[in-house]
């Protein structure tokens, strides 16, 4: 199960699709070099090979272990945690005024994908406190963001997020987590949480908890949901740690993959409340939520990209080890590399990755340029592009996710089967990344039914009219290496347009067709912006190689070019699904299909 970091792949997506490096060297952020940007890809690659990675087969097989509601994680991984916060990671994309280092998204996105491609149960706990970070410096009061944020920031103290209870699931209107407000700016918080991803451990000396929970006159539904601050430890007004908290776990769930992370059940007030303090306004907390689930959201897309780049990283070692059948005019049997199946499903997983990739990296690209962008226009331009592009990196990247390792397993044949080789580990662990922050159905009705509508159309008419600039460039290029990619990519592009057209119209007088239709069309999108991408990147290495490109540039075209021939015309397919397939559908009643 080696491990190579992937760094020229994530430095090729970030400065051919977003434009990172160009947006950098215009001062864009600052006083940030390109060298400093190498510098730390370099130095993250490093520790996700040398530290995480020899973790990750650990914390598959001995898992997190629960007694007396303290959970213990696997061999290793305390040191290594350790090792992390004393590197600075946990910092990097925090707020400089709270002893963050300011990168951009785009910067800790990188830094994450080599988290999670090298231990993706390691990698998820890191990336929730960061977006409990920013949902504490949007939302807080002063004295939270004081009391909290520094040691939240260095990665000292870790934090998560309480959403979900037994009885509610993915319906946040139906939560009982009570919150009885104490006089004294505190509130006392009583109910069980489910699924809380690294809820208890002993990797950091104290755990923040963002909670759910409801004030006792608030209205019912989402509208009557408040959000607290409550801490494993109570803090003193000097920093230092006071009495526990009223929050214990209660259970460690017993998981499909991800077996290093602790998924924890968390009881809160079982000797009376546990202390928590109000962030944001009342009855406003699943707003303030939101500001954690979106950065989780883009991040959780990754981590399906990650675990892809290992599936595919460990299916290409063996299937250039593995000899088995022979070639015409061989002598012996062969790697089964030289076999054109086994060709086909590599490139699958290679180019799937590189486009769910590219589409993360464009929706980071957005967010950042959302602060930093000098015109207030671009701003606001790039704000409601990532609002767009955000359900997508994170349904497209994970169900990639799942695609490419169910893939691994079959390039390993039937010894992908047996867990001594990993690449079962890799399946199973990509399992969950769908569910992840809102399952993706709800991604892709999110998609349909708020986002495409947003400035009546317009945010989404501009997507695909840069996806046809794309296309334009790609019709016109006279490069062979392209092959048919810009026909294909100019299909695909037109069915989102047509499909995109049909969703719009719909979404007034046929709104159950709309979201029977949603999954389908989050899946034509992928496919369409990812090829897109990947086009514009391969447009870029075509443009500057003179027709002498190394061989990785000459590779990265012939994997734009494979994503186009044989993935991009599946979106004829989902295009007609999209604006006909919802009356089978709808004849398929609850009662049909019990029966």
């Amino acid at each position: 199960m080696s491990f190579t970091p992937h760094v020229d792949d994530l430095k090729y997506a970030m400065n051919t699709v977003s434009g990172f490096a160009d947006l950098v060297e215009a001062g864009t952020y600052g006083d940030l070099s390109n060298d400093l940007v190498d510098a730390v890809l370099e130095e993250a690659g490093k520790f996700a090979s040398e530290v995480l990675a020899p973790l990750n087969v650990a914390g598959d097989k001995h898992g997190a272990k629960l007694k007396d509601h303290e959970v213990t994680t696997a061999p290793g991984w305390k040191q290594a945690y350790g090792d992390w916060v004393a590197g600075g990671w946990g910092s990097l994309p925090c707020e400089p005024e709270y002893g963050g280092q300011g990168l951009p998204i785009t910067m800790s996105l990188a830094v994450q994908e080599l988290w999670n491609t090298a231990n993706s149960a390691f990698g998820i706990g890191t990336l929730l406190t960061q977006g409990a970070v920013e949902a504490v410096v949007a939302h807080g009061a002063t004295e939270l963001q004081e009391k909290y944020l520094h040691k939240m920031s260095s990665g000292e103290w870790m934090g998560t997020m309480n959403l979900t209870e037994p009885q509610a699931g993915s319906d946040l209107a139906a939560l009982r987590a009570k919150a009885e407000p104490q006089g004294d700016g505190t509130y006392k918080i009583t109910g069980t949480k489910i699924f809380i991803t690294h809820g208890e451990h002993d990797l950091s000396e104290n755990i923040i908890h963002l909670v759910l929970a409801r004030l006792p006159d608030a209205p019912e539904g989402t509208r009557g949901i408040s959000l607290f601050l409550v801490p494993k430890f109570l803090v003193n007004d000097d920093g230092s740690l006071g009495e526990r908290n009223d929050v214990k776990c209660i259970g460690v769930e017993e998981k499909l993959g991800i077996h290093g992370s602790p998924t924890c059940v968390m009881a809160y007030g079982e000797a009376g409340g546990a202390t928590g303090w109000l962030v944001g306004e009342e009855n406003r907390g699943l707003n303030c939520m939101f500001t954690m689930m979106n950065n989780a959201r883009l991040h959780v897309g990754m981590q399906g990209v990650a675990i892809a780049e290992r599936a595919f990283q460990q299916a290409l070692a063996y299937a250039q080890d593995r000899k088995q059948g022979r070639r015409p005019g061989s002598d012996g049997m062969a790697p089964i590399i030289d076999h054109p199946d086994v060709r086909r499903m590599l490139m699958t997983m290679r180019g799937l990755t590189a486009a769910a990739r590219a589409i993360c990296f464009a929706t980071a690209r957005a967010i950042d340029l959302s602060n930093h962008a000098g015109d207030e226009d671009e701003r606001q331009r790039n704000d409601d592009l990532a609002w767009l592009l955000t359900p997508v990196a994170k349904a497209f990247g994970t169900d990639v996710g799942c695609d490419v390792s169910s893939l691994g397993v079959q390039v390993h044949g039937g010894m992908g089967f047996i867990e001594e080789t990993g690449a079962a580990q890799h399946f199973r662990d990509a399992r969950i990344t769908p569910i992840y922050e809102g399952t993706n159905g709800i991604q892709a009705i999110d998609l349909a039914t708020r986002k495409l509508p947003m400035k009546g159309g317009e945010v989404v008419q501009a997507h695909i009219a840069e996806l046809k600039r794309i296309t334009e460039a790609a019709l016109a290029s006279n490069d062979p290496a392209f092959g048919q990619m810009g026909y294909a990519l100019n299909d695909a592009v037109e069915d989102l347009e047509e499909a995109t057209e049909w969703m719009l119209r719909a979404l007034s007088d046929e709104p159950d067709q709309v979201l029977a239709s949603a999954t389908p069309y989050l899946r034509l999108f992928g496919l369409a912006t990812g090829g897109a991408f990947l086009a514009k990147g391969a447009l870029n290495v075509s443009q500057t190689s003179n027709g002498d490109a190394p061989t990785a540039h000459a590779a990265r075209i012939v994997v734009a070019r494979y994503v186009a021939e044989n993935h991009l015309p599946e979106t004829n397919g989902l295009n007609t699904i999209v604006r006909a397939g919802a009356g089978a559908l709808e004849a398929a009643t609850p009662e049909l299909i019990a029966s």
